[in-house]
């Protein structure tokens, strides 16, 4: 066997395993990534783990630009319930941690209106990524989210 074909096959061999655990499973749940928002592309959700700062976390999209209600995103949890944002222009922190920038429009064409800054509230989270094009709690078009909304705590798997 070549590397590519070892590749794949490998590939195959942990979709298999994902699909068998997620059909048995009531705790777990699968979630492809499709944006390039995050390095991974398949990423393991614990359905109920609690989220602290710094979590990979996954959540149900409230609706708005291109995604439908309930599509479920992941972000990491930039800030929880009593945590400041602080925002400088178009510039985002949390406590004393750089977020980013946010943008003016996103890279579909739709504006963008950044959020504004403010003490996180209980049972909320600013949720961001690193790439400057997240769909993120910078906007309010997503805002913090509610503890309601979130799913459960994500691992990159690959």
């Amino acid at each position: 066997m070549n590397a590519k074909q070892i590749y794949w096959a490998a590939c195959v061999g942990v979709c298999a395993v994902a699909l068998i655990a997620a059909l048995g499973s009531q705790r777990f749940d699968y979630r492809l990534n499709m944006t390039h928002s995050l390095p991974g592309t398949l990423y393991l959700v614990d359905k109920g783990a609690p989220i602290a700062r710094g979590d990979l976390m996954a959540f149900r999209w409230h609706g708005g630009a291109n995604y439908p209600k309930g599509a479920v995103f992941i972000k990491f949890a930039q800030g929880v319930g009593g945590d400041v944002v602080r925002r400088d222009g178009q510039k985002f922190w949390v406590n004393q941690t750089f977020i980013g920038v946010a943008k003016t429009m996103s890279r579909t064409g739709v504006p963008m209106i950044s959020a504004s800054a403010g003490v996180i509230a209980p049972a909320h989270y600013f949720v961001a990524t690193a790439s400057p094009d997240s769909l993120d709690s910078r906007y309010q078009m997503s805002g913090n989210i509610a503890q309601s909304d979130v799913l459960g705590r994500a691992y990159e798997i690959f």
